[in-house]
């Protein structure tokens, strides 16, 4: 066998090894953009007012990230597609940072500059907060189970 087919040997047998994280990562993002989407069409937005559903899927989603991750990487063993599925899919579809972008330009475009400018400060200073209120909070929890 000569360098050049075992090289495809091993890039093939990469991708038959990640096939199932892609897929992972896949339909939990298709679960995670479905829930978005709802959460927009029960909570819409008026065109050139503050973003809220946006800003709060965002802070939701980040929180609960912080949770999770607390809970399989320090609490629990979990099987290795769920960090893909519902970390990297479903998480990282329901939180919705191009979105922001796209709003934070649309609010500038309206002429909502003082807005615009919130928008774009208070979303990612809510974001981390959220995410680390909730890391503490369920280490926090945790340790109190412990013995």
């Amino acid at each position: 066998m000569t360098t050049a087919q075992t090289g495809r040997s091993r890039g093939r047998s990469a991708v038959r090894a990640q096939a199932p994280v892609v897929a992972a990562v896949a339909a939990g993002g298709g679960v995670g953009a479905a829930a978005r989407y709802a959460a927009v069409v029960w909570w819409p937005t008026p065109a050139g007012s503050f973003p809220w559903t946006i800003l709060w899927g965002n802070v939701l989603g980040c929180a609960v990230i912080g949770a999770f991750m607390v809970i399989v990487a320090e609490a629990r063993t979990a099987h290795r597609l769920l960090r893909p599925f519902f970390g990297s899919g479903v998480l990282g579809g329901f939180t919705t940072f191009s979105t922001y972008a796209v709003d934070v330009r649309g609010l500038f475009e309206a002429g909502r500059h003082g807005t615009a400018l919130l928008y774009l400060a208070a979303t990612p200073v809510v974001a981390l907060t959220a995410v680390w209120a909730a890391t503490a909070a369920t280490r926090r929890a945790l340790s109190r189970r412990q013995p």
